[in-house]
Formats: structure tokens, C-alpha cells, sequence
């Protein structure tokens, strides 16, 4: 039967990169609208008719040549200084319950120096301690259950990292997007979405990646939010079964 739709993989518009062109294939262009949601992601809805549909998004967009940046000196801010945007971000959340994972941050993390240091040293430990699979984790899968099992996709080692955070009462806030193989090896992998995490220390957000456990060039932002509820690539009103994703982002010359 016809089954409503939101679809979330256009770029954000506040990235830092510049979106040359886009464009969706001519049915979804025609039968869908686009809308901000309150938390700046942009949104398209659709009602997909029954039987199989098959859905297109390209886009040309021009990113900058330099890694993600990087600010060793940067301090975290106290609860009671947070923004009021900011402090919805210290609290758990459906992938990222911190709230049971307080004793296991404080045990690991809550003697280190505070800042930029504790936050990329979160990052690391999840990098080393959890293995990437496709398939190692089921799609509602939390934190919490990422940490028991010690596997899971970009999207978990995100939620560990962000839960672990908000334990320590550091705002943390999940993103995903597109990111391009710039500047690193080539793997066998076949390529998908990418989930990472920002990180508010000293006034402002920074990128920090528990997957890749590097800085990396190119990074395409979709969207942001608690966890990855906020940021469905497809949420549908109602059942539909995913046939087939193909997901690429390749560096053009010039």
C-alpha cells in the first residue's frame, strides 16, 4: 500500500563545504517536499506508492582541502556555563543512555584532565576497544549494548562515544554524513553512510571520529542530532523493505 516517507542524505546548509549542484530523480522531484526540522537537518517527505520504488540523489560539492580541525587547548565548559542550545546534549537519549554508563566513565575517564585531552582519549578508547562489522549489531542496538558486545558499525562506535561524554557531563551530539576516501588508503570496503560525533569544549563544536580514529578530509554533513533516531536516513509510516542501498563519494578531478 502507498507508505509515507521522510528521507534524510541531502547536506546540511550550514557544513563547512559548498554545494555546487543536486538533484533527485525525476519521481521523487515531482512527488515529495523539503522542510527544516528543529534541529536544522533538512528533511524531504514523500508518500511512496505500492509495489518497488527506486530513489536517486546525487550532488557535485566542494569541500575543503584541510583535515578536520583541531585545538588541543580547548577547555570543557562547566553545566552551569553551557548555552541553553547546548545542555540537551549532556543528557541520555534512546541509542546513548548515559545514564547507565556514569560508573564506567568516571572508573576509565574521571581522573584524567579535564578538555580536549579526556574527550580524544574517549575517542581513541573506543576506537581500539570496539571491532567494525557489518551485521555485528542490530539496528536497535544502544551504547550500552555496543559496549557489551565490543563490535558494531560507524553508527555504534558514534553512540559509545557520545554516551560515554554525556557521562562525564561533556555535551556530545551525533552526525552523519558522506566521507569521501581523501588523503587515506583505498579498502575493499564497500562504502556507506558515515556516523561520527561532535564534542562542545571551549565554546564551540569540534569533530571527533571513534571509527576512523583520524582527522579526515572531506566530511559531507546530512545531519545532526541525540543520537541516530534524530537523523533516520528513512523513517517510513508504516512497513517497507529495503531491497538494495548504494551509497558513493568520490573525490573528481578539478
Amino acid at each position: 500500500m502507498p507508505t509515507h516517507a521522510v528521507l534524510q542524505v541531502e547536506p546540511r546548509p550550514d557544513g563547512d563545504f559548498y554545494v555546487a549542484d543536486a538533484s533527485w530523480d525525476e519521481q521523487t522531484t515531482a512527488t515529495s517536499r523539503v522542510y527544516v526540522d528543529g534541529l536544522g537537518n533538512v528533511c524531504r517527505r514523500l508518500t511512496l506508492p505500492a509495489g518497488q520504488s527506486v530513489i536517486r540523489f546525487d550532488a557535485r560539492v566542494q569541500v575543503s582541502a584541510e583535515p578536520d580541525a583541531i585545538d588541543t587547548d580547548a577547555v570543557e565548559v562547566e553545566p552551569e556555563w553551557l548555552p541553553d542550545s547546548v545542555l540537551s546534549y549532556t543528557l541520555p537519549s534512546r541509542f546513548c543512555p548515559s545514564d547507565e554508563l556514569g560508573d564506567f566513565a568516571w572508573e576509565l575517564f574521571g581522573t584524567m584532565p579535564q578538555g580536549w585531552g579526556r574527550v580524544q582519549a574517549i575517542s581513541d578508547w573506543v576506537h581500539n576497544e570496539v571491532t567494525f562489522g557489518y551485521g555485528s549489531t542490530s539496528p536497535t542496538a544502544t551504547a550500552v549494548d555496543v559496549l557489551a558486545s565490543r563490535a558494531g558499525v560507524c553508527r555504534d562506535f558514534a553512540h559509545l562515544g557520545v554516551a560515554l561524554c554525556r557521562a562525564l557531563s561533556i555535551p556530545a551530539r551525533y552526525a552523519f554524513g558522506y566521507l569521501p576516501d581523501i588523503a587515506v588508503p583505498a579498502t575493499d570496503l564497500a562504502m556507506d553512510f558515515c556516523a561520527w560525533m561532535e564534542v562542545f569544549l571551549g565554546g564551540r563544536w569540534w569533530t571527533f571520529d571513534p571509527r576512523n580514529g583520524a582527522r579526515r578530509v572531506g566530511r559531507v554533513l546530512i545531519g545532526r542530532g541525540r543520537d541516530a533516531l534524530d537523523v533516520a536516513m528513512v523513517s517510513t509510516f508504516g512497513k517497507v523493505e529495503l531491497d538494495s542501498m548504494v551509497v558513493w563519494a568520490d573525490e573528481t578531478p578539478g
